[in-house]
């Protein structure tokens, strides 16, 4: 049995007659399919199919709750209330203070399963407030496959592909239009996506976040969470794939390291590496 609790946190209450078809024209994620006790990966994508804001989405019993960091909280209230228009939706920031997630125990009242670790065959459950440290979670999350904005991929930076939202269920293609899809579809349909999040791992404990990952001379990423000796990084594909298929090492700064796709995502590296 094993809990954290996550301090940097913050919870936003949507609420009100047409909270389900208010956020779902603007967020990547299919509410329509969301069970009540579940908790799906979301984000508020740029025009260009950017995440502008990535968050985890439930059920309440008036609406949706939106579990953010705490740092882009009031920013993201802030975008939602300006998209709200006459919509009749109520946009809150509640009172709690910080996330306790839960894995390897019976399910806490009042929480909701994250989908993101359900896929690495985790039961790992979400609920606002609690205490304590996050002793054990950033190791979890590097060993299912699963990143955190910030430490993995910078906002305004990364596509949903990139930190594979089309396999974890926090993209939707079917649902119709939400700002961003245009390009987050054609990147889906033209097969473009060569960034993609992996598991990283090294005989020796890696080196800190930030740190360029590099095979050949060519810099195919960076570094993101890092848990001793295990981490994520969202890294060129085509070219970790090439550089493996010829015997070509790849480091981490100095440390060699092994590069692997989440099993649970379908994904297969590119041995063909391409010119952009």
């Amino acid at each position: 049995m094993a809990r954290a609790f996550l301090a940097s946190r913050g919870w936003i209450a949507v609420s009100g007659p047409d909270a389900s078809d208010f956020l779902q024209g603007l967020i990547t994620t299919d509410l329509d399919t969301l069970e009540p006790g579940q908790s799906a990966p979301g984000a508020l994508l740029t025009p260009q199919g950017k995440i502008m804001f990535f968050f985890m989405i439930s059920k309440s019993d008036d609406g949706f709750l939106i579990e953010t960091d705490s740092d882009t909280i009031d920013a993201l209230t802030k975008r939602l209330t300006m998209y709200k228009l006459r919509a009749k939706v109520d946009i809150a920031k509640r009172n709690e203070t910080g996330a306790t997630v839960v894995w390897g125990e019976t399910q806490p009242e009042g929480s909701a399963t994250d989908l993101r670790f359900g896929k690495a065959g985790i039961e790992l459950y979400r609920l606002p407030g609690g205490h304590g440290s996050a002793d054990g979670y950033d190791a979890l999350r590097a060993e299912a496959g699963v990143p955190e904005a910030g430490l993995d991929f910078a906002l305004q930076d990364a596509f949903p592909h990139d930190i594979l939202f089309d396999k974890s269920g926090g993209v939707s293609f079917k649902k119709g239009c939400y700002v961003g899809q245009e390009v987050v579809s054609r990147m889906q349909h033209r097969s473009t996506a060569r960034r993609r999040l992996v598991t990283v791992a090294a005989d020796t404990d890696l080196p800190a976040t930030a740190t360029e990952i590099r095979t050949g001379g060519k810099v195919i990423g960076t570094l993101g969470t890092v848990a001793g000796r295990k981490g994520l990084a969202i890294i060129r594909i085509d070219r970790a794939g090439a550089a493996m298929a010829a015997g070509t090492p790849i480091f981490a700064g100095e440390t060699p390291v092994t590069v692997t796709l989440p099993a649970w995502s379908g994904l297969e590296f590119i041995t063909a590496e391409s010119e952009d």
